[in-house]
């Protein structure tokens, strides 16, 4: 087959072990930097173009590894390959919701999926009430459109995120408010989701004074065995949100787990390390049946 792989940095570890996997597996592959393709959109056809002009023709398939400043952009990328009839993993809709994180939180809810109390709102003036909304502090306050960790902090009193909150909206940024749950203690599970498996899972742990447990902050990562109803979850909530590879975020609360977020370009070093599983190799068989 012939396969696109539409991201940014041809040099980062994901993309770099899925264009190996494709290769070991006889399929030619292509990197297309998404910043510099460009469409035309014409009653006669669709096409799509990169490096000066050059056609894309002939694609079998498109891996999509969209960083979040180039969400919108991607996307009409990944829609125009999927109307001239391109298979996508994943599509262009559904990285849309999977990116906005007070959407997916909204479709996930409307399914019955276990999601932390968030409130949101568009008024300083109503953020004592954005906070009784979610049980009072401690509790997290995030930046609606933030990754790795950055743009989420954690609230020890009312007044603490009060203050936060307000700073944030002094910046004209957009922010959630969510319950925090204490007793996941800076842990969280990342499962990986491809078509209708858990293919791999790990536990992250937030380092000593930290809440956030993700790798980029110096989270470490270690294999973990998940209960069904947290494997039900992850894939469930993947489908949801129309996904076909996904890394679900989860924690376990004494009320069971809470999903909270659902990445649709998911890293692949952290949980490859942790626990040996060839992802890579996996996104490509999935993609070849």
């Amino acid at each position: 087959m012939k396969i696109v792989l539409l991201a940014s940095n041809p040099n980062l570890y994901s993309n770099q072990r899925i264009i190996d996997a494709a290769r070991k597996r006889n399929h030619e592959v292509e990197f297309a930097n998404v910043g510099g393709c460009y469409i035309k959109v014409a009653t006669s056809g669709c096409e799509i173009f990169h490096d000066e002009a050059k056609k894309f023709e002939q694609i079998d398939c498109v891996i999509p590894r969209i960083k979040p400043a180039m969400t919108f952009y991607g996307s009409v990328i990944i829609r125009q390959f999927e109307m001239i009839g391109v298979k996508c993993l994943n599509g262009s809709e559904a990285i849309t919701k999977s990116r906005d994180k007070l959407h997916s939180l909204q479709i996930l809810s409307q399914h019955g999926m276990g999601v932390p109390i968030t409130s949101f709102a568009n008024s300083s003036y109503d953020t004592k009430d954005l906070i009784k909304l979610v049980g009072s502090a401690p509790l997290v306050v995030k930046l609606l459109e933030g990754t790795k960790g950055i743009g989420v902090v954690l609230a020890e009193t009312n007044k603490a995120a009060e203050s936060v909150i307000n700073a944030f909206r002094s910046l004209k940024a957009d922010v959630l408010v969510q319950h925090y749950i204490k007793e996941s203690k800076g842990c969280d599970i990342r499962c990986f989701v491809i078509g209708d498996q858990v293919v791999a899972s790990m536990e992250r742990v937030a380092q000593e004074g930290e809440f956030r447990a993700n790798i980029h902050l110096g989270a470490t990562a270690r294999a973990i065995e998940i209960t069904e109803e947290e494997r039900d979850m992850a894939i469930r909530s993947t489908k949801i949100i129309g996904l076909e590879i996904a890394g679900v975020d989860m924690v376990r609360s004494i009320t069971g787990p809470k999903i909270l977020e659902i990445n649709s370009s998911p890293g692949l070093e952290g949980i490859e390390g942790a626990t040996g599983v060839n992802i890579a190799d996996k996104m490509i068989e999935y993609m070849e049946r």
